[in-house]
């Protein structure tokens, strides 16, 4: 059955019925002419097993409702709502008499979360800004909980397999359609006859590739974009990105559009750290919210479109500093690439919670990151959320869609330090997210997948075992560096140094490198593996983009 678009609505019921007719061909459009209507209508959606993918709430529905305060009506409402289909996208609509009031009046209640956006009534045919808000909307939720219509890609194994959900999760990553099929299914054997060998599960049917055998996430995404040594090695880049997060896509775009032939490397999934993230809320530009999954592919699409080339699923094991008479040398297993100037951004990984009976449950109900993927089989169940930047408050408040419970443990007295007020803000307001502070995880178990885990006070030591089905940890992260040579300087947690923190010893003359420059000659660095930065996306795209100045200035000089 398709999925439900709920409008809530009175007085004007027949304009968004006709606004909303659009529609109809791929989801079932409701009315419901009072709140408690709308509620009927999500139960008995839910209970024929169905899905409400929007709700259309029209304000003049409030004023009716309480017209001594409709706006605090409003906010109750939306927020019981929530409660109940949690996954559904909320959207609030103002008549065009009421907008301005409507806006002041609940703008703290949409910074809360209790609803998704906040929308002028349609005030004629083909309102096209309307309906570009309502399809975000609706791709968001698709994105996030719907089975895709359409297989970009099919995956052949156990659906509850570590390496499976693995495979999932960088599918999400990459904004690619997908299902996975049971081996015995029929789409199962058509792709295990498709494969040219003895299966191996599991098995990938990729695009153009054709059926794989895939034994890591890196393999499935090197499978996308090819082998550093499908490259002419008598190529010479202007530029080689290292890392595609934020800072190295600002990078390649700024690069690439300027002119440089330009090529970007990354080991695991486009998008890096803020590529997981569910809803990115400050970024400037998207008032309604982006995730890091579009964020990422709509930056990874314009780059390309200036002919940047990108090479995933490929750590970077090494790098030769250029001489005299030869260009820079990347080193990959699969080959080696050749420029003229590095940009190193290959960000922080988080860090390992180093506890053995936690390790072991690893794809097994413990995640490292969000784990988009594994959000989704957390439908009624508890988890915990270890960690409290950005990124643990998003994925929290991501995980509270579908979980019975998420509980963020921070080792600080609270979230303020460390995470932005918006998420603060919206954490607060979510019943479902409670937050233990000067709390750590230090044991965990279950029978084959974990099922408990033990949280410690950090002061008093007291030791609390709770029921948890699923544990994210956003932990601190560590730079990835090691495969920088010894002359890149780097300060004392492993971060490079760059600009004036240069030792003085490694100054080029008199004067310190440029501000995003490394103590190595045509070598910079940027985004979050830089040492002193911000650790947010606006500020790792803003030193992507300022960068680019840099290699220019260096290149002509060469």
């Amino acid at each position: 059955m398709n999925p439900v678009i709920l409008l809530v609505c009175d007085e004007n019921a027949h304009l968004l019925d006709g606004e909303f007719s659009r529609y109809a061909r791929d989801y079932e459009v409701r009315t419901a002419r009072s709140s408690d209507d709308a509620i009927a209508v999500a139960i008995e959606v839910g209970a024929r097993g169905g899905r409400l993918a929007l709700v259309v709430a029209d304000t003049a529905l409030f004023a009716a409702t309480d017209p001594d305060d409709p706006h605090r009506a409003a906010l109750v409402t939306l927020h019981g709502w929530r409660q109940i289909v949690p996954s559904a996208r909320t959207l609030v609509v103002a008549p065009f008499d009421r907008f301005l009031i409507d806006t002041d009046a609940l703008r703290n209640g949409q910074a809360k979360g209790k609803f998704d956006a906040l929308l002028l009534m349609p005030r004629g045919a083909r309102d096209e800004e309307f309906h570009g808000a309502v399809t975000e909307l609706l791709s968001d939720w698709g994105s996030t909980v719907a089975d895709p219509e359409v297989e970009a890609v099919r995956v052949v194994g156990d659906p509850g397999d570590s390496l499976t959900l693995g495979l999932r999760d960088v599918l999400v990553r990459m904004g690619m359609p997908h299902r996975v099929h049971e081996p015995d299914s029929d789409v199962g054997r058509e792709v295990i006859a498709a494969y040219d060998g003895p299966p191996t599960l599991p098995l990938v049917d990729v695009l153009t590739r054709g059926v794989i055998a895939v034994h890591s996430t890196r393999e499935l995404s090197a499978a996308f974009y090819g082998r550093p040594d499908e490259i002419d090695q008598d190529t010479v880049f202007d530029l080689c990105v290292v890392g595609a997060g934020p800072a190295g896509l600002a990078t390649a775009v700024y690069g690439a559009s300027e002119g440089l032939t330009t090529v970007v490397v990354e080991a695991d999934v486009i998008g890096g750290q803020a590529g997981a993230s569910s809803m990115i809320r400050n970024y400037l530009g998207f008032p309604r919210g982006i995730s890091g999954m579009r964020l990422a592919q709509r930056a990874r699409a314009q780059a390309a479109r200036f002919g940047a080339q990108f090479i995933t699923g490929w750590d970077v094991a090494g790098l030769t500093p250029c001489t005299d008479d030869t260009p820079h040398r990347i080193h990959t297993e699969g080959g080696d690439i050749r420029a003229r100037a590095v940009v190193i951004s290959t960000g922080a990984a988080y860090r390992k919670l180093n506890i053995a009976s936690i390790e072991a449950m690893t794809g097994r109900g413990v995640n490292y990151g969000s784990a988009m993927t594994s959000a989704r089989e957390m439908e009624g169940l508890d988890v915990i959320v270890v960690g409290g930047g950005n990124s643990a408050g998003q994925a929290a408040l991501h995980l509270a869609r579908f979980a019975r419970s998420v509980t963020i443990a921070v080792r600080r007295a609270g979230l303020e330090e460390t995470m932005s007020r918006y998420l603060i803000d919206e954490i607060e307001y979510n019943s479902r997210v409670e937050v233990r502070p000067r709390a750590e995880v230090i044991d965990g178990g279950g029978a084959g997948r974990l099922e408990w885990v033990d949280l410690c006070h950090t002061e008093t030591r007291e030791v609390e075992r709770r029921r948890c089905d699923g544990l994210f940890l956003l932990l601190g992260a560590d730079p990835r560096c090691e495969w920088l040579p010894a002359g890149v300087a780097l300060d004392e947690r492993g971060f490079v140094l760059t600009g004036r923190d240069v030792p003085q010893e490694a100054w080029v003359g008199d004067l310190p490198p440029e501000s995003l420059a490394t103590s190595v000659t045509g070598i910079f660095a940027v985004g979050d593996v830089r040492a002193g930065s911000m650790k947010r996306v606006a500020a790792a795209s803003g030193e992507g983009s300022s960068v680019v100045p840099l290699v220019h200035a260096y290149l002509e000089n060469l």
